[in-house]
């Protein structure tokens, strides 16, 4: 057994012993983590010191549009090849596993981008990216509120337009965004949360009765935060208070800056600490530089990171999920909260309510992060380093 000591790991809520609580993390012959112990304080114990670096899981990133040219709903047989490129390249990016996120498009691409990602799914192998159950953004959405979703294939909610879109492939689906203020969204919620999938508050012009409703009936998270919904106004709290009141709604956040103002990022962070959840929103543009490229039949600019359609609509981002956690420490976050906000709630979302601690047990060291954070900020690196022997 070999040990890394003075450890810290991510904590995703506020908790008495903060973030000054070190651990020791036993990896065996294998290189698979096999103890993680909390030391006691002014503990001295041997092995590989961190120095009190942050150990976690991998990134999961709950919204995630396309990459390297592919937007997933765009997806065919032949994209195959390409879309496995961009598996491995978000794993090279810190991320463990995605929710292919699906926008609002016609059915039939839907259904065949679905068949192309089961097959993907069978296909995985180390050193790529998982793919978990798609997301579906839309198009049960209010079409005031669709931002960048194209109107024509929006959908009023019912459970024959639902059976039409993702009938067969009910567990392929992992996440739902729509808009639960719209007449039918209630059977939908129902019936999706019968088949154990989450459903997030999204494109909405739901008020605060409304949301409180939506949560109360098993919606979970909100989608970008403050995005394509009502503000939180002094007389008119909207969905997003109601959610920060809650203590069983995620909050789901794309921190780049421009999406959010880094003050509003970091206020969502106080009210609801450990419900935090980063999300790239990448763009099929994700691992290519800026400049002018083609989303469905429309441009798509992207500046500095920032996605927008041509009449200036935010659409998304091109920055990976890890630099969100970055940022958000620049802003103020404490870091140890900002990791758990890419790494920890994120599987929470999808029904994983373990601590950091039971999480990493059972995993190669070489598939988690080691997060250091010094005058220039917060980054991190895989773990590998650390199968070296201790002195």
């Amino acid at each position: 057994m070999r040990w890394l000591t003075n450890v810290r790991l991510p904590q995703a809520k506020r908790c008495s012993h903060g973030a000054q609580q070190l651990w020791r993390v036993g990896i065996d012959a294998a290189g698979m983590i096999s103890a993680v112990e909390p030391l006691p304080a002014g503990s001295v114990a041997a092995g590989i010191d961190w120095s009190g670096d942050w150990l976690s899981p991998a990134g999961v990133d709950l919204q995630i549009n396309g990459g390297l040219g592919l937007a997933f709903p765009e997806l065919t047989q032949a994209d195959l090849p390409r879309l496995e490129e961009l598996l491995e390249t978000l794993w090279a990016d810190g991320v463990e596993a995605i929710c292919p996120t699906l926008v609002t498009c016609a059915v039939p691409p839907l259904r065949q981008a679905l068949a192309v990602l089961a097959e993907a799914r069978e296909r995985h192998r180390p050193g790529r990216c998982q793919l978990l159950g798609a997301h579906l953004e839309g198009p049960f959405l209010e079409p005031s509120r669709r931002g960048a979703h194209p109107e024509a294939h929006l959908c009023a909610p019912s459970l024959e337009a639902l059976a039409e879109r993702i009938g067969g492939f009910e567990a392929d689906i992992d996440l739902v965004t729509l808009a639960p203020e719209l007449a039918g969204a209630a059977e939908l919620i129902d019936a999706l949360r019968s088949q154990g999938i989450v459903v997030s508050l999204g494109h909405s012009a739901a008020n605060e009765s409304q949301a409180e409703a939506a949560f109360a009936a098993g919606v979970g998270m909100v989608t970008h935060a403050l995005n394509a919904m009502a503000d939180m106004h002094r007389r008119a709290p909207g969905p997003v208070a109601a959610a920060c009141l809650r203590d069983d709604v995620a909050l789901g956040l794309i921190a780049d800056g421009v999406h959010v103002a880094p003050s509003m990022a970091l206020l969502l962070q106080r009210l609801a600490p450990g419900r935090l959840v980063l999300v790239s929103d990448a763009l099929a543009p994700y691992g290519l530089a800026d400049g002018e490229h083609r989303w469905d039949e429309r441009v798509l600019l992207v500046h500095k990171g920032t996605c927008r359609l041509a009449d200036g609509t935010l659409a998304g981002v091109t920055l990976p999920l890890l630099e969100g956690a970055r940022r958000l420490v620049g802003w103020g976050c404490p870091a140890g909260q900002a990791i758990a906000a890419a790494t920890l709630t994120p599987r929470q979302v999808l029904g994983d309510h373990r601590p950091a601690a039971e999480m990493l047990l059972g995993i190669p060291i070489t598939e988690t992060l080691r997060w250091h954070q010094d005058s220039s900020g917060l980054n991190w690196q895989r773990a590998a380093a650390a199968q070296k022997s201790a002195p």
